[in-house]
């Protein structure tokens, strides 16, 4: 489910994930390794919120996997 907050959209891990078409478990590894910047907007559960731009950069990321 998507968040509208200020007139931005954003998305939640199991949303990128699935558009990414990577892995919970992955996008974690790749985070905790370095490999993508995490995100800075987390809700006030503490999870994380993704741009669209997050989106394409971890895209880019998986299409470099083989």
């Amino acid at each position: 489910m998507t968040v509208n907050m200020r007139g931005k959209i954003y998305y939640r891990t199991a949303e990128v994930c699935s558009m990414a078409g990577i892995s919970r478990s992955t996008l974690f590894r790749w985070l905790r390794k370095g490999i993508l910047e995490d995100v800075s907007l987390r809700d006030r559960r503490g999870w994380r919120l993704f741009t669209d731009r997050d989106i394409g950069r971890i895209t880019d990321e998986s299409n470099k996997v083989k």
